[in-house]
């Protein structure tokens, strides 16, 4: 088969990889790609509009369209290319407004009794700014795609008005942050997992946390995501159990009731408290970086898996023992402005098998990798428990290189305290 991977991220390298491994591949291109990725597959660097994209699947017979980022699926570009009767593994527009906006989200949680924060919706910031009176502890959320940015949890009026200020009338999101959701800060720990949904018919991957700060100990702002582990042991069978009766039957039942036919990956961004999961958000793709983490945990042909999915079958997931992590290489300044261009010094034949370096943003020319991008590299590592690949995966990172950059130390590190703390009480 020839696939066309849409994405430029490590979230779309990782895809490439694991794709390559089917022996059903017989050639994979990638709409925009990066530099690692063009070492796996033809990239080309075009427009994502329908038609041009159209025009580019036929002149290469393409036989399947993998979508990576959300942005193309919330304009409907599943809908798009089944409607020209080209395969595409991705929810529909109606289906992707769970991740295209949360107002949809929240107000769809609300009416199927899914747990979550509770909220309020603002489209004027006057009255937001009322409503934060005598507010501390909140989380303040931009409506539309923000690229995972547009989330602020704040702890102070002064901090909040100034979220609402830049969302609603800086907009430094644009139209995504010209309404805003108000919510309360649950308590708990952050937890994501991931499932293949189509109908009624679903299979979970193996759970994982990200870590969203910027910095150490889940300081500074909010990025796309500095790294992450899997599986967690926040998610254990007594809690996903609930998920499974708390959280997918009625979002099966809901989407059932609102006619919307979901078909793809969807992502549950939860929090747990004392065993119970709340939902923060959802996505519509493969999260960026849980995906990097997950998927050389993966025992099965992805190929395979998806076109059973396809075509309605159950799937049997299988996953190797042990741990995976992956930490974000990211560009000085990033999540703000950030350089390009900046020489990337690693040697890839070096690493051992178990260790893997997934491309966000860089560029392939001249022989060498240049940085283009605010994060950078993922690199992932497998190994027999979270210790051992913890180890494998700063010990490679040690071996790589670019000016300004910024990496977090402590990926996995709450992973092994919860296990130091079961232990004692064993």
């Amino acid at each position: 088969m020839k696939i066309l991977v849409i994405g430029g991220g490590a979230r779309e390298h990782a895809l490439v990889w694991k794709l390559n491994q089917s022996k059903l591949v017989k050639k994979i291109y990638s709409i925009p790609g990066n530099g690692g990725i063009s070492q796996e597959a033809e990239i080309f660097n075009l427009p994502l509009k329908f038609e041009v994209l159209k025009n580019f699947v036929n002149e290469k017979k393409i036989d399947l369209i993998l979508v990576g980022p959300e942005a193309p699926l919330v304009k409907g570009i599943a809908d798009y290319f089944k409607r020209e009767g080209i395969m595409i593994f991705g929810p529909n527009k109606d289906a992707s407004q769970l991740e295209g906006s949360k107002i949809f989200a929240k107000n769809f949680m609300k009416k199927y009794s899914i747990p979550t924060a509770h909220f309020e919706v603002f489209e004027e910031s006057f009255r937001a700014i009322d409503y934060l009176k005598n507010k501390e502890e909140i989380v303040i959320k931009a409506d539309g795609l923000s690229a995972g940015k547009g989330v602020v949890v704040s702890n102070s009026y002064i901090e909040s008005c100034s979220a609402i200020k830049k969302f609603m009338e800086e907009k430094i999101f644009a139209e995504a942050g010209s309404r805003v959701v108000i919510e309360e800060k649950l308590k708990g720990e952050e937890a994501s997992i991931l499932l293949l949904l189509s109908g009624d018919n679903y299979s979970f991957l193996i759970s994982s946390q990200d870590h969203k700060p910027v910095f150490e100990d889940d300081k500074g702002p909010n990025t796309g995501g500095m790294g992450a582990y899997s599986p967690t042991s926040l998610i254990d069978e007594e809690v996903m159990e609930k998920i499974k009766v708390k959280i997918i039957q009625p979002l099966i039942e809901g989407l059932q009731a609102e006619r919307i036919k979901y078909s793809g990956v969807l992502y549950l961004g939860l929090m747990i408290n004392k065993k119970e999961p709340y939902v923060l958000e959802f996505n519509v793709r493969f999260g960026d970086p849980e995906t990097e983490t997950i998927l050389p945990l993966l025992e099965n042909d992805l190929l395979e898996v998806i076109l059973k999915l396809q075509a309605g079958e159950k799937i049997k997931l299988v996953w190797k023992e042990g741990s995976s992590i992956d930490v974000v290489l990211a560009s000085e300044g990033y999540p703000g402005k950030y350089p390009e261009g900046r020489l990337i010094s690693f040697k890839a034949e070096q690493l051992p098998s178990d260790v893997f370096i997934f491309h966000a943003g860089t560029e392939f020319k001249d022989g060498n990798f240049y940085t283009s991008g605010g994060r950078v590299l993922n690199v992932a590592a497998i190994g027999n428990d979270i210790y051992e690949a913890r180890d494998k995966v700063y010990n490679a990172i040690s071996n790589i290189h670019f000016d300004g950059m910024h990496f977090r130390k402590d990926i996995g590190l709450k992973e092994i305290k919860r296990v130091i703390e079961v232990n004692d009480r064993g």
